[in-house]
Order: structure tokens, then sequence, then C-alpha cells
């Protein structure tokens, strides 16, 4: 499931709606968990790993008044009222891992949610929008876990209460790979060599990060599909965060790529768009503060964008997007 790697609270939603072999490892508790021990639990065979501290974020004054803003804000208030979980409070991590699907080019993915929530109140409103929605949900014994699938002729899911601090959900094999992470019949993601050499080069105490092995396949045929691609190809991985500090919302993607020469291409092909993109700065002027706040750079082994953009222009482009209302 590919709405697992966004960063929202309506992704988070998306997840509870669709929702003895060997020494088990244990679970981390919701409120003492580190992020380590969340991505403990992601098998290793995945191509990358995205994190969230849903706690800090969800605590941070924009979210909140985010919230508040939201023309949905009831339903969210409805939400605690059946489950008893505020997000706000209640969520703390959610980590996510993306692994090759079992068709060419497909992708599959699964996320652990680490929180404070009550397993029946939890099922009971799964069970109701899947019936509501006219789905199927089966329920299986994995090992020393219930599993529960969902299906449609859409689409289908997979999730499982670890315990009562850790939810798993996503595609049915990764579900799988998690619980069997957990009963050390797997490896988890610290065993990748190469990911795990990538997730420590990342900004892991930012509010959102991940970092991302990219299978040379993909970038040859993104290559070949658009010619603005081609000095693209040699990318082997992507590390990125989003954090806020100090009322300003700061993002950093770094793409590695041995081509120093390639890097630098790629660096001044992004600073032309740019460049291209400020002409619609004379009609909308906070097009070109954003542009302004953009940085692109590159190195021997990297081209890095980097932003830091102020709140109160996040409050000026939110107002330029939004319809305007009929009078």
């Amino acid at each position: 499931m590919k709405k697992l790697i966004a960063f929202n609270l309506a992704v988070l939603l998306v997840l509870f709606s669709f929702m003895a072999c060997g020494k088990k490892a244990a679970a981390p508790k919701a409120g003492t968990a580190k992020a380590q021990d969340i991505l403990g639990m992601i098998p290793g065979d995945v191509l990358g790993v995205f994190f969230v501290d849903v706690h800090r974020a969800m605590s941070t004054e924009i979210a909140s008044k985010t919230l508040q803003e939201q023309e949905d804000y009831q339903k969210y208030q409805e939400f605690i009222e059946k489950t008893g979980i505020d997000p706000q409070k209640d969520i703390y991590f959610l980590a996510a891992g993306i692994m090759k699907g079992p068709s060419e080019g497909n992708q599959e993915g699964v996320g652990v949610v680490n929180l404070k929530y009550d397993k029946d109140a939890i099922l009971a409103l799964i069970k109701a929008k899947v019936e509501e929605e006219g789905q199927e949900l089966m329920e299986e014994q994995y090992e020393n876990f219930t599993l529960y699938k969902i299906w449609s002729e859409d689409e289908s899911g997979a999730f499982s209460f670890i315990d009562d601090s850790n939810v798993v959900v996503g595609n049915e094999i990764p579900v799988k790979a998690v619980l069997d992470v957990l009963e050390n019949k797997k490896d988890n993601v610290f065993k990748n060599a190469k990911l795990s050499a990538l997730i420590d080069k990342t900004n892991k105490d930012a509010l959102f990060w991940g970092a991302m092995l990219i299978p040379a396949e993909a970038m040859e045929q993104a290559a070949s599909a658009n010619p603005m691609m081609g000095a693209m190809k040699e990318i082997e991985a992507v590390a990125l965060y989003f954090d806020y500090k100090n009322q300003n919302l700061i993002a950093e993607i770094m793409a590695m790529s041995p081509n120093a020469e390639g890097n630098k291409k790629v660096a001044e092909a992004l600073n032309g768009i740019k460049a291209f993109g400020g002409m619609a700065a004379a009609e909308k002027p906070e097009i070109g503060e954003l542009l302004n706040k953009i940085e692109i750079s590159s190195t021997e082994e990297y081209v890095k964008i980097y932003a830091s953009i102020p709140e109160e222009l996040l409050n000026k482009l939110k107002e330029m997007a939004a319809p305007e209302k009929e009078e």
C-alpha cells in the first residue's frame, strides 16, 4: 500500500480503516519505545524505510492549527469517540517499509504503528467499515499471531495486533515478514548492510525521514521514458527528511550517485527548472519567495535539495491554493 509512506493524519486514519519457533522478540511499549525499537520490526529485505515521530509531529502548533481548520475535523472527533484514540496523544511512531512486489515493477508496503489503543474498539470499527464497503474480512492463525485479511475486487490488505502497543498493517506478504522478524525467523532491516549504512547517513532526529535504495533497472526505465531523467540514471539511493523547528518547515533530499560529473549536471538541470519556475513570481510573489528558499547543490557523492520555509510563507501558500469562496 503506497499510502503507507505519506506523512499526514489522513494516512494514519487509513491505516486503522484498513487495517512457536524460537524465542519471540519483544515489541516496544507505547510511550517508552525509541525509533530503533520500531525499525527493528521492519524486515531486512525491504528497499527502503520511512519513519514518522507522530507524537512529536502532532504536538506542534502548526499540526494542531491545521487539524482544527480541516472541514473533516468533526469526523476526527468522531474517530476519537469511537476508538478512544486521540492521534495527538496516543499515536507515537510509524515505521514503514517498501519491498519488491510479486510482479515486475510492482511494490508492496508494510507499516508498524506504535500507539496506545483498545483492540476491541479498533477491530469493531474495522469490521463495520469492511461491511459498509462490501469487502470481506478473513481471519487466520499465523505462527503466534492472528492475521486479519481484507479483500475486495479493487484491493487487498492485511493487519495484525502484535501486542497492546503495536499494530502492523499493509500487504499480506510484508505483514507476514514483520511477524517472522518478531519470531526471529527473519532478519530485520539492521541486517541489511547497504540500507543500514544509508540509514546512518539520515537525520533520524527529524519528524519524518526516509532511506531508499534505488534498483538500477528502475532508474534505467525512468531515463528511457523521460530524456530529462538521463542524468539521474546513476542514482543508487535517496535519503530525505522533513522537520519543523523555530516555526520553519525544513526539508532535505539527497540523491546518492558515484558519478560526480553526473551529480553536477543533475544539480544544474534542477536549478534550471527552478529558474524557469521563477517566471511565475511576477503574478504570484509567494512562488518567488518559496523558490528563493530552495537550495540545490552537488558533491562527488550526491545531489542535495534543501529548503527552510517559514510558517508565515506556508500560510501564504495555503491561502493562495485555497479555492475562492462563492459569495
